[in-house]
């Protein structure tokens, strides 16, 4: 069951850590690579196909 007794807090309070913000940073070197890798593989497919 739960404990009845309030919870003690000291200081500031506890914010919840987002793992999304330790990869925030490189979103705008990650996606330009991403997406030339994807041009250049859909290049080289519509190459292989004609």
């Amino acid at each position: 069951m739960s404990n009845p007794a309030p919870r003690q807090t000291q200081g500031e309070e506890q914010v919840p850590h987002d793992p999304v913000e330790n990869i925030i940073h490189a979103i705008p070197i990650v996606l330009p690579l991403v997406g030339g890798v994807l041009m250049f593989l859909l290049a080289f497919i519509a190459v292989y196909m004609a």
